[in-house]
């Protein structure tokens, strides 16, 4: 199990180093990460013709492609709002009574605000790119053996760890700027203005702070499931890099 784990810690994300050759390259695949876990455990020295440096160059450079990969598609035009998965919604407790609202002549400004959040984050999404890439830099030898020992979703939750703070810094600016843009700030207030006048729980009305958590849940939620099949189901694309690291697992 471990060595299927380490997986995530060369191929994350979309690398896709056998996909033409299914049968061969989990035989190669195999005997690589054995000799990696070897490596990474030891924390010293080399196995075979792989050395500590190669595979945590790897590790980043795997790393790199698919948080890129992840932030490019929820940056795309309507990467939050066509996609149900991480669609950002008005909070839960204004949902309960969403049929009310449009029921007195609400429905287009609940439209017009959850359509600008969403758009909000896909804005936001862009400036990720360059924080995961800073963390990814950082990453130590230690940091790759608990991955490596860790859960699902270890690689998920380093990433986290590293980043919420200046995630949370450079995305309420941006997501601020875009949803004043389109006047969400105006609507939000509008709705919800309206709707604590009759509810029994008010809504908090800082909508910056609601869509930049969820915006960070949505880039989140992503990396984990791509982690997560990665960890089972190695995909392709080859840098450099992972051609060496993979050819020297022969």
């Amino acid at each position: 199990m471990k060595k299927i784990v380490f997986i995530v810690l060369l191929t994350w994300l979309g690398m896709q180093a056998f996909a033409q050759q299914k049968d061969s390259g989990s035989s190669k695949l195999g005997g690589f990460l054995k000799k990696a876990s070897s490596v990474l455990n030891s924390g010293k020295g080399s196995a075979g013709a792989l050395s500590t440096d190669e595979i945590i160059a790897g590790l980043k450079e795997a790393l790199t492609q698919g948080t890129s990969k992840t932030t490019n598609q929820l940056s795309s035009v309507n990467g939050f709002f066509k996609d149900a998965a991480i669609k950002i919604l008005l909070p839960e407790n204004v949902r309960k009574v969403e049929q009310k609202m449009r029921l007195l002549g609400m429905g287009k400004l609940v439209d017009q605000a959850v359509e600008s959040m969403n758009h909000a984050a896909e804005d936001a999404s862009k400036s990720a790119a360059p924080i995961f890439l800073n963390s990814i830099k950082k990453m130590q030898v230690q940091d790759a053996v608990d991955i490596l020992k860790g859960t699902d979703t270890a690689a998920t939750h380093y990433l986290k760890k590293t980043t919420s703070p200046e995630l949370t810094a450079a995305f309420k600016p941006v997501i601020e700027t875009s949803l004043k843009k389109v006047n969400a700030t105006k609507y939000w207030t509008d709705v919800f203005t309206l709707y604590n006048k009759v509810a029994t729980t008010p809504v908090n009305t800082d909508i910056n702070a609601y869509v930049t958590e969820r915006a960070m849940n949505g880039i989140f939620y992503y990396i984990g499931e791509e982690e997560k099949k990665i960890r089972t189901n190695p995909a392709a694309r080859v840098t450099d890099i992972l051609k060496k690291v993979f050819g020297s697992s022969k």
